[in-house]
């Protein structure tokens, strides 16, 4: 997020929590050509992708 907005984006939706304590969150930012892109983070995900047992 913090590179985006370094970059020209301006926040859209503040980065938001999903699921209480998952370190799971979403946020979103506008493009210098006016594009929304939304963002995330899952730490789960980056786990599976990493080949780690759930």
């Amino acid at each position: 997020m913090e590179r985006l907005l370094a970059m020209g984006a301006r926040q859209h939706e503040k980065i938001t929590e999903r699921g209480e304590g998952t370190g799971f969150a979403t946020a979103s930012v506008v493009d210098p050509f006016g594009n929304v892109l939304g963002v995330m983070t899952n730490p789960h995900y980056l786990e599976v992708l990493a080949g780690k047992p759930a």
